[in-house]
């Protein structure tokens, strides 16, 4: 029985989609699945047809007071998040709603996640359980609610951020997060190198940052939490309170900010090491995550950027505008690398399954 928030009629296709998979198994005939599309940019080009998952959507169970929602991959971020808000909570990671769109499947089969990702967690830590079509067209369940494999090994997590190369994602269970009830903007005259020690520094004295970016000129903090906790860390930080503090978050979650705007110049996502000198390169930059995600927007080639990234011990993703004959994503390391390739045989061993998407030889 659905809980309060769940859909009366939820679709399921998951028949409809497993005989899909099962078909092009049999034929080696690639698909590619899809939401609404509003990451298609993100990754290697893909291969293979269409597989559309917007037909299968709804929330499945919603229990509040166990902090856990089931839903369909198909379902629009938006329709979650509004059915989370009026229990008053939300997902933890924030996840960004491209041209506005997005939906539940795509957000975690891309593993992005907003500007509270270091103070409220990632994807795959929100993430419970899964239900996939592998790639001979069997329904599988891991993680919180049943299965595991015969290692023991959940394989929930390893589908946040795979690009949908292990698996079809057809439901997936969530923790959520109450709602705060304060949120307030700060914002302090600090150079960007300096984020990570005022950040620290700030927690330690209590104050409940959620955000820290740095937009090259003031560094602006997020609080979140109760009333006076908000109006207490407001009073320790100082600074100043910008008039559209609340729509500046949402813009940055949502790359709707004029920095992200599409100039013909590559954009580059660096994920960096805490506490880490920035990467000595060319080009305009805002700096996130209390300084460990850097946006780059440079001309600079692929091998320098991604060679200045593992400088300091970070790695470089091709966002936007760069050679789409150089790959997407940093080179995994040997283990890595082996360990992803024994994934994908074992869930895909037809690799028929957006091969390409993640890295070539996936």
């Amino acid at each position: 029985m659905n809980q309060p928030g769940a859909q009366a009629d939820p679709w399921d296709d998951t028949e409809a989609l497993r005989a899909r998979v099962a078909a092009a198994a049999a034929a080696g005939q690639p698909l590619s699945p899809r939401g609404s599309g509003s990451k298609a940019f993100y990754g290697n080009p893909g291969r293979g047809e269409a597989l559309d998952l917007t037909g299968h959507r709804g929330v499945i169970r919603y229990q509040p007071t166990e902090l856990m929602v089931t839903v369909r991959s198909g379902t629009p971020l938006g329709e979650l998040e509004a059915t989370l808000a009026a229990e008053g909570q939300m997902l933890p990671f924030e996840p960004p709603r491209f041209a506005g769109g997005g939906t539940v499947g795509g957000a975690v089969a891309s593993g992005l996640a907003g500007p509270g990702r270091p103070f409220r967690g990632a994807v795959r830590d929100a993430l419970l359980g899964v239900r996939v079509i592998n790639g001979r067209g069997e329904v599988l369940r891991f993680g919180g609610e049943v299965v595991k494999n015969v290692a023991g090994y959940d394989l929930s997590r390893p589908m946040a951020g795979a690009l949908g190369t292990l698996g079809v994602l057809l439901d997936v269970s969530l923790k959520v997060i109450p709602q705060p009830v304060a949120e307030a903007t700060r914002t302090l005259e600090i150079a960007p190198e300096s984020i990570w020690q005022r950040v620290h520094a700030a927690q330690a004295a209590g104050c409940p940052i959620t955000g820290a970016v740095h937009d090259g000129e003031r560094l602006h903090l997020r609080l979140s939490g109760a009333e006076e906790g908000v109006r207490a860390a407001t009073r320790h930080l100082g600074g100043d309170t910008p008039e559209d503090g609340d729509a500046f978050w949402s813009a940055l979650r949502d790359h709707t900010l004029a920095f992200f705007a599409d100039t013909g110049v590559p954009l580059w996502r660096l994920a960096l090491p805490p506490a880490q000198p920035l990467p000595e390169l060319p080009g305009g930059h805002l700096l996130d995550w209390a300084g460990q995600q850097l946006w780059l927007r440079s001309d600079a080639p692929a091998a320098r950027v991604r060679a200045a990234a593992e400088a300091v011990g970070g790695h470089a993703t091709r966002w936007r505008g760069a050679d789409t004959a150089t790959p997407a994503f940093h080179p995994p390391s040997a283990g890595v690398a082996r360990l992803n390739r024994q994934l994908k045989q074992a869930l895909d061993p037809h690799h028929i399954l957006n091969p390409g998407r993640f890295a070539p030889e996936l």
